[in-house]
Formats: structure tokens, C-alpha cells, sequence
């Protein structure tokens, strides 16, 4: 069987893929830039040899089967920037770039004591190191640290600070265990998704230990909001992705634990994506 490049799209999308994703594995299986649709426009007629029709077969079997776009073409953007993407991370979604502009807008409100102060920054199960990547490269005067349980998920991480050349200092660790610096600021995209919760169907390729989180989805933010504080500086906030009805829950834990301000932030679809807190500042400073 031959197809033409418009003939491959055309059988993919009766299967059921959305066009821009045939289109995506499309040109990946023709090995151009994922980004390249104006190249398919102008190649509509090219006729695929078979390997190259073999491979955009099994991208697409891969793709009904729900395995994310980014694992089978080995990338994604986040916040404007390219990422190696692999199946020992989460796939970073947009929702997180609310987490991202919120962290931005607090460092811009972190007073300097002087023109030589960094701004400091943790990120806390930094995956394919997205977040901390994106807050280091909008503030380049930062000082942006990231941590993950994952060695594998840090060798990612580390590779896409390499080739977006930015200076994030990645460590291991469990959490806030054994940190014993303060910062500004402290960002996390826990797990947050319950034990035995029907949306982990759909997630059945991303790595468990970054989605779920005991059996109210709960615990991973519970240990990072009782344990923040002592590494913050008084004024630094803590700010957290949650999930889509968590956000009640989230500042709950924030506001019991002591944090002011506790607020939350809607992601682009209006639903409360993350909340976060600000460590009180000391009497003498009110």
C-alpha cells in the first residue's frame, strides 16, 4: 500500500486523531520538525516509502492506545521552551504554566536589600525540570534550585538545562528532606491524584509515582505544606498545583499550617489550579 502525505492524514484522522496530532507524527515519522505544518502544506502530494509509512503507522497505534504525543515524539514546549520529554516524567501540561506566572509574579515582588540579591527558588518534583527551567529563564537573575526523588527524571531535567543553556542547580531528594536553606519561593506540581481514581486510566503510560498521592490525592501536598516553612524565608511563599476540586482542601492545609494570604489562581479553563500562601513576616516588620 502507498499513501500520500494528505492520504496518510486524511486515514489517520478516520481513526480517530485530531488533525494537529496526525499532523505532528506525521512529520516526526518524516523525520522534520513537529512544528512544520507549512512544510506538509506545500508536500500534500509526497508519496511515503514504506518505512516511513510503517513508522507513521505505529505513531499513530501509539497515540490510540493514549499514549501522550510528547513520549512518542520525544518533546514538548512549556513556556516557550522546547523540552526533551521521555515516559520517566510527566508529559508537562498547560495548566502548569499557571504555576509558572504566579511564581514570576511573586519574585517581582520580592524586595532586593541590595543589587547584588538573588532571588532564591526551589522546585520541588521538578520531572522534566519544566517549571524551574520556565522561572529560570523569565528571571535570569534568579537563583533557581530543583529536586526529584528520580535519577532518571534528573538526567532529563539536567539535559534540558544543557541545551537551553540555563543555570539550574538540580539535586536529589525526598521533598524538603535534608534542605536546610531558605528561600523565596518554593513551587511544586506534586502527585495530587487519588488512589484508585478512574482519570488513571488515561494516564496508564506517565511514571504513578508522579500522579498519585495516598487515597485522597492529598498527601504529598500535606507533607510539602507542613514542612515549607522552615525552609522559606519570613514573606517567601509557597505555591502549589493541585487538582481540579483541591483547591478548597489546599488552602485549608496552607491556612492551619500559618500561611497568610492564602489565596488561589484559575488555570485558562477557570478552574482553581493552584493556591498558595505567604510565611508570616516577623512582628518587626508589619
Amino acid at each position: 500500500m502507498t499513501l500520500c502525505v494528505h492520504e496518510a492524514l486524511l486515514q489517520a484522522q478516520a481513526h480517530g486523531l485530531p488533525r494537529l496530532e496526525a499532523e505532528m507524527l506525521l512529520l516526526h515519522a518524516l523525520s522534520q520538525s513537529i512544528h512544520a505544518r507549512a512544510w506538509l502544506l506545500t508536500h500534500q502530494s509526497l508519496v511515503l516509502n514504506q518505512a516511513q509509512l510503517q513508522r507513521f503507522e505505529i505513531f499513530t497505534q501509539r497515540r490510540l492506545n493514549q499514549e501522550p504525543v510528547a513520549y512518542i515524539v520525544g518533546c514538548k514546549e512549556f513556556f516557550g521552551l522546547k523540552l526533551h520529554i521521555n515516559n520517566h516524567v510527566l508529559d508537562p501540561r498547560p495548566d502548569t504554566e499557571t504555576l509558572v506566572l504566579w511564581a514570576l509574579e511573586t519574585l517581582n515582588s520580592v524586595p532586593s536589600t541590595s543589587p547584588n540579591t538573588q532571588p532564591s527558588v526551589m522546585d520541588l518534583g521538578t520531572g522534566s525540570g519544566a517549571v524551574a527551567l520556565a522561572i529560570q529563564h523569565a528571571r535570569p537573575d534568579a537563583r533557581v534550585q530543583a529536586l526529584d526523588w528520580s535519577p532518571t527524571a534528573l538526567e532529563l531535567a539536567q539535559r534540558n538545562a544543557q541545551d537551553l543553556n540555563l543555570n539550574v542547580k538540580f539535586r536529589q531528594g525526598n521533598w524538603l528532606d535534608g534542605i536546610h536553606e531558605n528561600f523565596d519561593l518554593i513551587v511544586s506540581n506534586p502527585p495530587y491524584i487519588p488512589l484508585g481514581d478512574a482519570h488513571l486510566t488515561s494516564l496508564q503510560h506517565e511514571p504513578a509515582l508522579a500522579l498519585v498521592s495516598g487515597g485522597d490525592g492529598l498527601h504529598a501536598i500535606k507533607h510539602i505544606v507542613s514542612t515549607a516553612a522552615a525552609c522559606l524565608k519570613h514573606g517567601g511563599w509557597l505555591l502549589l498545583e493541585h487538582g481540579f476540586d483541591q483547591a478548597p482542601a489546599t488552602r485549608r492545609l496552607l491556612a492551619e499550617a500559618g500561611y497568610e494570604r492564602v489565596q488561589s489562581r484559575k488555570d485558562l479553563a477557570g478552574i482553581e489550579r493552584c493556591s498558595g500562601g505567604q510565611k508570616a513576616l516577623p512582628q518587626s516588620a508589619r
